[in-house]
């Protein structure tokens, strides 16, 4: 299970408080709605939703600024709304419309935007980790402070060019932050039981790199830690490690119907731990906002959602000569 959250948590504004829950309540908005056209067959191939994980990617963007750069895996819609990518481009690559952001070719795992600094969306398990050195790098190379946030999950800390890809980075000094999803199940198999590491993070010591453990349902904990990373990599330090402990609340992919975990077990997460609720909480208690206030926020966030389904549903599919573009030969 995730870690305890902190006695002390950091403090934040009613704006960044509103502005974190909007943003991980149109991520999760958004992946319901996707979960609804894959089942109505608008959505082909893999689909892999990033419900219950929402205050990762929204605690590091709070910590990152113009320039930095972020990489990842296939469950990454998420990262994709966070970093300012628009609803309505991303639904439709996923139905595989022309108005998606690889002209409906790429799909739920390959869409890429480099206005916002966005480098994949990548289908096979830890491949983006070298690349996301290789994005921090260019940054190096280029004499600038920005880092790159490339992002993976428990399953993927196995791999092999996981640990070459650190040393190479700790040995160059690299400006990158390893972002460990560990949302406890790798496809259908438990951390408990294809590793003996109690944590993931202390891997990188083999290599010097520092890092820590944080507990990825709390937004604001994901903020203070992705701030401390960030400040180490461009300082000159070399790369840093979190271990985000978070929770998917669905199967790995559309086709998973999770049934190596019970249903307990998902419902003690979501109505102890749920990041959302978490930020509804401090809303409330606090006085920043109302129920109605609150009510307004997800009819907004709903309306952008429907319009983005409805914007993939009228966008058409791509011509046969978009076959011979953006290819090499």
């Amino acid at each position: 299970m995730a870690a305890k959250r902190p006695a002390e948590r950091p403090n934040a504004s009613k704006e960044d408080l509103l502005k974190y829950y909007r943003e991980m309540l149109l991520i999760r908005r958004f992946e319901e709605k996707a979960g609804q056209l894959y089942g109505m067959g608008l959505i082909g191939g893999f689909c892999h939703l990033y419900i219950g994980q929402e205050a990762v990617v929204v605690g590091l963007e709070a910590a990152a600024k113009e320039g930095d750069k972020r990489v990842t895996s296939y469950r990454d819609h998420g990262h994709m709304l966070a970093c300012g990518m628009d609803a309505k481009g991303v639904m439709a690559e996923l139905t595989g419309r022309i108005g998606g952001y690889s002209k409906g070719k790429g799909g739920s795992m390959h869409m890429f935007s480099k206005e916002r600094h966005f480098y994949g969306g990548h289908g096979i398990v830890g491949a983006q980790v070298p690349l996301g050195a290789g994005l921090a790098f260019a940054d190096k190379y280029l004499g600038n402070d920005n880092v790159t946030f490339t992002y993976f999950g428990d399953g993927a800390a196995n791999q092999g060019q996981v640990y070459e890809t650190y040393n190479m980075a700790e040995l160059w000094d690299l400006p990158v932050v390893f972002v460990i999803e560990n949302n406890q199940y790798a496809m259908g198999t438990s951390v408990k039981r294809s590793t003996k590491s109690t944590t993931l993070y202390e891997r990188g010591v083999a290599y010097g790199i520092p890092g820590e453990q944080v507990d990825g349902m709390d937004v604001l904990a994901v903020k203070a830690a992705g701030e401390k990373a960030v400040a180490h990599c461009r300082a000159g330090k070399g790369p840093y490690i979190l271990e985000m402990m978070t929770y998917r609340y669905r199967g790995h992919s559309m086709s998973d119907p999770a049934k190596y975990r019970t249903r307990e077990e998902v419902e003690k997460m979501r109505s102890e731990k749920d990041a959302i609720e978490h930020v509804r909480d401090l809303l409330l208690t606090g006085g920043h906002a109302s129920e109605e206030d609150l009510k307004a926020i997800d009819k907004d966030i709903k309306a952008i959602v429907n319009e983005a389904a409805e914007f993939s549903k009228d966008s058409p599919e791509p011509p046969l000569e978009e076959l011979w573009t953006d290819i090499w030969a």
